[in-house]
C-alpha cells in the first residue's frame, strides 16, 4: 500500500509539480497517526486490516482534496507565510533524522544512552562504513559537482562490498542475517494489496469511531505539506508557486487514496538531491517512480542485492546537504536570536518529532516577534501647531496666537500595526505629555498610517483618552476608521465618547486644534488685559502691511473694474478646476473657498484679496476651488485677459505685479517686485552680483501664513 502510495504520488508530482526533479512519497510523521489508528481500531485479523486501510484511504481522499481546492481557488497565500527560522530549522531537523536514520539502517541503535555502544568494534563497523562514504561523496559533490560521482560511486561500492564478503567468505544469506545486505519481503509482485470484495470485511462502526484520528491525520497531513514545500523551497533556494504545489499534492493524495496509501507530500531530502547532483528534470521523478513501480509490480529481489551500507551512506549524504542548507549557510546570515531559534528547532525535532520540532519554532517565532514588534515606536511624528499649521486662513492676530501659544496642542502621528504589546508603551509616553508641568489644552492622535488594533489597546487607549478629557486636555483623533470608533464607543461611556473630537483628515484635526488654543488664549486674555495688549504690539506692524495690501487690492478692483465680471456663489459651489465655471481668473471680494485634491481634502484656504485659478487663465489646470461660505468674486476671463495684454500693457503689469507679490510673496523693491527688479538693472551691475542687504527677504506674518 505504501509502495503504491509513493509510486503514484511520485509520478503524478514529477509531472504535474512545479519544481522539476522534485520526489514525493509519504511523510514520516504520518507514521506516527496511521500506527495510532491501528492500535486503537477494534476488531481482529483480516476485518481489522481492512478497516485500518479505510480509514487510511478515506484520510487520503478527504485531506487531496483539500488541497486542490485551495490550489484551486489560489488560497495558498493564507498559509505560506511560514517564517525563516522555522523553514531552516524544519530542513535541518529532517537532515538529523535522515542521518540518524541511516546509522539505525546501517546497525547502530540511534538512542542517546547507547551512544557509548557506537564504539564498540562490532557495531562500528557495521555503520562506520557507509558513514564514511556517505560523508565522502557529500564533499566530493561539493567540491566538483559532477552527476556522474554518485552512479559511479554507487557502483564501486556496491562491487567493492560484494568482493570483500567474497574475500571473507560470507555468504548473501548470511551477510542478510547479519543486516549487511537488504532483503527482500516477497518472492512475487506486492500488488494489488487489497481488492474491492474485501470492502465487505469493514467494520462501519470502528470505521466511524476513528473520525477524530481521521481528521487528526487530515491536520498533520497538512502541515506535512506547508513544511514540506516551505522547507524545499528554502533548500533549493527556489520560489515555488504554492498553488501549483497543492494541486499537485492533492491529485497525488487522491489518486494514491484508492490504493489504499495515506497522503503524499514532497520529499525534501531526495528532491534536494536533484539539485545537488545536477538531475533537476523530471525525468528525474519519473525514474524513482519506475523503480518504485518495478518492485511494487514484479518483486523486491532486487533489494537482496543492495548493501545496508549503501543505502545509509545515500542518506548521509542527503542529511549532511540539509544539515548545511538549516544550520551551516544560516550561522552567519542570520542574527543571533533568530539562529538560536532554528537550534531549537533541531534540537526538539531530533529529541521529539517533527511535528513538535515545528511547534515549538513557531511558538518561539510569535514570541520574538511580538517583543520585536512591541518595542517598535508607534509614533511616526510629534509636534504642535507652533510647528505644522492646518491650511485654514488665518487672521494676522490668530496667525500671532498660533506662534505663540500653539506648543499648548500637541499631535503625535501613529504608524503601524496598535496591539497589547505596543499600546502600554504609547500610552506611557502620551501620558507623560498631559501629566507634565505645562499640560496642553489640546492633544491629537492622527490615525491615518495605522494599520490595525486589538481590542487590548482600544481599551487601554480609551481609557487614557478618558482620563486626560477629565484632566481638561480636548482630545481630537483623526483619520479614525468605523470599526475603531465603534470599538472606543463601546469601551466609553456614552457622554465620555461624545466628548471626543473626531475629524475626517489631519487638516481638519489641525485646524480644531488650533481654534481649540485660540479659544483658550482668548479666555485667559479676558482675565489678564495685558496680553490683548501685547499681542496688538507684536502684530501692529504686520496689521499696517496688511492694510496696505488691502488698499493696493481695492485700487487695483477698481482699474480694473471695466474688465473684471462680478460672481457670486454658494456654499459648497465650486469656483474653479475640472467643474469649475469656466477658464478664467477671479479675486476673492468677501468669504473663504478651498482648493481641493481629488479626495477632498483641503490643500489651501483662500480669503479675500486672494487671486482664485489664475493657471486656468494661463492655460493649464488646477484643483478643484470650493466655497466654504458664500462668496463674492471679481472674474477676469481669458479673452479678456488678453485685451488687457494688447491695449493696457501698463494695467497688465501692475496686475502681474500683484499677483507675484500676493501669491508668491515676493517683496516689493521701490514700487517694482524685487525678484523683476534685477530686469531694469545694467549687466555690468548684475554681474556684480546683490549684496545680503539687497537680497529679496522673505514674508513674514500674514503673508508667510498665505504662501506656505
Amino acid at each position: 500500500m505504501i509502495l503504491f502510495g509513493n509510486f503514484a504520488a511520485c509520478l503524478i508530482v514529477a509531472l504535474t509539480g512545479g519544481y522539476r526533479g522534485a520526489v514525493a512519497g509519504l511523510s514520516p510523521p504520518l507514521v506516527v497517526i496511521m500506527a495510532l489508528i491501528a492500535s486503537t481500531t477494534d476488531g481482529q485479523g483480516k476485518p481489522l486490516f481492512i478497516t485500518v486501510a479505510c480509514a487510511l484511504m478515506i484520510g487520503s481522499f478527504a485531506t487531496g482534496i483539500c488541497c486542490l481546492m485551495i490550489g484551486h481557488f489560489r488560497l495558498a497565500n493564507l498559509v505560506r507565510f511560514i517564517p525563516y527560522p522555522v523553514a531552516a530549522g524544519f530542513v535541518s531537523g529532517i537532515g538529523g533524522t535522515v542521518c540518524l536514520a541511516a546509522i539505525s539502517l546501517m546497525g547502530a541503535g540511534p538512542d542517546w544512552q547507547t551512544a557509548s555502544a557506537l564504539l564498540d568494534p562490532a557495531v562500528l563497523w557495521a555503520w562506520l562504513p557507509g558513514t564514511a562514504y556517505g560523508t565522502a561523496l557529500y564533499f566530493a559533490m561539493k567540491r566538483w559537482r559532477n552527476a556522474l560521482i554518485l552512479p559511479a560511486s554507487a557502483v564501486a561500492a556496491v562491487g567493492a562490498y560484494h568482493l570483500a564478503l567474497g574475500v571473507l567468505g560470507v555468504s548473501g544469506e548470511e551477510a542478510r542475517a547479519a543486516g549487511l545486505l537488504l532483503a527482500s519481503t516477497t518472492d512475487g509482485g506486492l500488488w494489488p494489496a487489497l481488492l474491492p470484495a474485501d470492502l465487505a470485511l469493514v467494520e462501519w462502526s470502528s470505521l466511524a469511531a476513528q473520525i477524530p484520528n481521521i481528521l487528526t491525520l487530515m491536520l498533520i497531513a497538512f502541515i506535512c505539506v506547508v513544511m514540506n514545500i516551505a522547507g524545499l523551497e528554502l533548500a533549493v533556494n527556489q520560489d515555488l508557486e504554492w498553488n501549483r504545489e497543492f494541486k499537485a499534492c492533492g491529485t497525488a493524495s487522491v489518486i494514491a487514496s484508492f490504493g489504499g496509501a495515506t497522503v503524499a507530500t514532497l520529499i525534501v531530502p531526495t528532491s534536494l538531491r536533484s539539485k545537488l547532483l545536477n538531475a533537476t528534470t523530471r525525468l528525474t521523478g519519473i525514474v524513482a517512480a519506475s523503480v518504485v513501480g518495478f518492485a511494487l509490480f514484479l518483486g523486491d529481489e532486487m533489494l537482496e542485492f543492495v548493501p545496508a551500507a549503501l543505502v545509509g551512506g545515500i542518506l548521509i549524504f542527503a542529511g549532511l546537504g540539509m544539515l548545511d542548507e538549516g544550520l551551516a549557510k544560516n550561522r552567519k546570515l542570520l542574527p543571533r536570536a533568530e539562529f538560536a531559534i532554528v537550534l531549537m528547532i533541531f534540537a526538539v525535532i531530533l529529541l521529539f518529532g517533527l511535528i513538535e520540532g515545528v511547534g515549538a519554532g513557531m511558538l518561539a517565532t510569535l514570541v520574538f516577534f511580538t517583543v520585536r514588534l512591541s518595542r517598535i515606536d508607534l509614533i511616526e511624528s510629534e509636534f504642535t501647531v507652533r510647528e505644522r499649521r492646518s491650511n485654514k486662513a488665518r487672521s494676522i492676530p490668530d496667525g500671532a496666537i498660533l506662534l505663540e501659544e500653539g506648543g499648548r496642542a500637541h499631535v503625535y502621528r501613529l504608524r503601524g500595526y496598535i496591539f497589547f504589546g505596543s499600546a502600554d508603551p504609547l500610552i506611557s509616553r502620551l501620558r507623560k505629555t498631559v501629566d507634565g508641568p505645562s499640560r496642553p489644552v489640546c492633544l491629537m492622535l492622527d490615525f491615518t498610517a495605522v494599520s490595525g488594533f486589538d481590542f487590548s489597546a482600544v481599551n487601554a487607549l480609551s481609557r487614557f483618552l478618558w482620563a486626560a478629557n477629565e484632566a481638561g486636555t480636548k482630545v481630537v483623533l483623526s483619520a479614525v476608521s468605523d470599526q475603531l470608533s465603534s470599538s472606543m464607543r463601546r469601551s466609553l461611556p456614552e457622554p465620555a465618547f461624545e466628548e471626543l473630537i473626531l475629524k475626517p483628515d489631519t487638516d481638519r484635526a489641525l485646524e480644531c486644534c488650533e481654534d481649540i488654543v485660540i479659544s483658550a488664549w482668548r479666555e485667559d486674555a479676558t482675565a489678564a488685559e495685558g496680553q490683548r495688549t501685547a499681542l496688538l504690539e507684536h502684530v501692529g506692524h504686520n496689521l499696517e502691511r496688511h492694510l496696505e495690501r488691502q488698499i493696493e487690492f481695492e485700487n487695483l478692483m477698481h482699474e480694473l473694474r471695466d474688465w473684471l465680471t462680478p460672481c457670486e456663489y454658494a456654499a459648497e459651489e465650486s469656483l474653479a478646476g475640472a467643474d469649475g465655471a469656466g477658464v478664467r481668473l477671479q479675486f476673492l471680494i468677501s468669504g473663504r473657498a478651498s482648493a481641493r485634491d481629488g479626495k477632498g481634502l483641503r490643500l489651501h484656504q483662500f480669503g479675500p484679496g486672494d487671486a482664485i485659478g489664475q493657471m486656468d487663465a494661463f492655460g493649464a489646470q488646477t484643483a478643484s476651488v470650493v466655497a466654504d461660505e458664500p462668496c463674492r468674486t471679481m472674474a477676469l476671463t481669458s479673452s479678456a485677459r488678453r485685451r488687457l495684454e494688447t491695449d493696457e500693457e501698463g494695467l497688465a503689469f501692475k496686475l502681474y505685479r500683484y499677483l507675484l507679490v500676493k501669491q508668491f510673496g515676493l517683496e516689493q523693491k521701490d514700487g517694482i517686485p524685487a525678484a523683476m527688479s534685477g530686469a531694469t538693472e545694467r549687466p555690468a551691475q548684475r554681474n556684480k552680483g546683490t549684496s545680503r542687504a539687497e537680497e529679496p527677504s522673505r514674508p513674514t506674518g500674514h503673508l508667510r501664513d498665505q504662501t506656505s
